[in-house]
């Protein structure tokens, strides 16, 4: 059994609404909702084994106000509560207040210190582990082609950069307005070739080791787990490897804070959780997950529903 919660984005700041001006957002509340969870999770009978956090973990306005640092040590140390280890996933709210560079040195990495386990790259937040015998779970890198968090004059920045424009010929490159492609904004990101060909390897051995497969991102990687815009810029790519498998069993996902889910015509499970920053003080938005031989049993609380997603 395992955890799982996205989309936190604390800030110790007065309610706000999103960009649009119309949906609002509890800052300060969602680490009281955090609290709720860990002392659930804390609770739980028989015992999880670890927790997924999904991305967002703190909003990017910590940065304009000088608060990145003491917001992300607030949020770790409810999860540090916990006695099992965290996993995770990197979003967009991480890198408006954190470099790639700097995050490789924070307690949101999570990729295990060996190496051997993700990409050559290590600022490529993407890594595997095997919390239970013949269960893999994928930590992916959504952001890995993106032009958060880079050096505006490093190739990482400007491959991206161009890539964007290329698909987005707005001013403002987080608006998707008349876009043919409305998933390139710079709110997304995407996978470099180095991590979708880890990524193939990894599933590779799961197949040859009869493995189910877990994959989580911050960012949904199915067009019918999303609303059209939060989506990963090249999620064909990263589909057509899952695809190309029979070992993934789930696709975990965040940034999307209404939710969704959906099974594709392969069998696999995308569902894309609710975010807590969007939840009002009288509810709350993170869930459990039962693992059993042939499905995956979903207990969510608050804005989450109960799920059962066979295989």
């Amino acid at each position: 059994a395992f955890g799982v919660v996205a989309d936190i984005q604390f800030a110790d700041a007065e309610d706000g609404y999103d960009f649009g001006g119309c949906r609002r957002r509890y800052y300060r509340n969602s680490l009281r909702l955090l609290r709720e969870a860990v002392q659930a999770w804390a609770g739980e009978s028989p015992p999880i084994d670890f927790v997924l956090q999904l991305g967002d973990s703190i909003d990017g306005q910590n940065a304009r106000r000088g608060e990145a640092e003491s917001a992300l040590q607030q949020v770790l140390e409810v999860l540090g509560q916990l006695s099992v280890p965290v996993h995770h996933a990197w979003g967009n709210h991480e890198l408006y207040n954190f470099s790639r560079a700097r995050l490789v040195h924070s307690g949101l990495y999570s990729r295990p210190a060996g190496g051997s386990d993700g990409p050559p790259d290590r600022e490529c937040h993407a890594y595997h582990c095997s919390p239970a015998p013949r269960l893999r779970l994928v930590v992916l890198d959504t952001y890995d082609v993106s032009t958060l968090g880079t050096d505006p004059g490093g190739p990482r920045y400007q491959e991206s950069l161009r890539l964007l424009r290329e698909k987005n010929s707005n001013d403002d490159l987080n608006s998707p307005e008349g876009l043919k492609e409305p998933h390139f904004v710079a709110f997304n990101g995407g996978f470099s070739q180095a991590q979708l060909d880890w990524f193939n390897e990894v599933l590779k051995f799961s197949d040859e080791n009869q493995e189910k497969v877990i994959v989580t991102a911050h960012v949904p990687i199915h067009p019918c787990a999303s609303n059209g815009v939060c989506l990963a810029w090249n999620y064909e790519a990263a589909l057509s490897v899952i695809h190309s498998h029979r070992c993934v069993v789930c696709v975990l996902a965040g940034h999307l804070h209404d939710g969704a889910y959906c099974l594709d015509s392969h069998g696999v499970h995308h569902l894309t959780l609710e975010g807590v920053i969007e939840t009002p003080p009288e509810s709350n938005a993170f869930a459990t997950v039962y693992v059993y031989e042939d499905k995956l049993v979903l207990k969510g609380r608050g804005r989450i529903p109960d799920r059962v997603m066979c295989f």
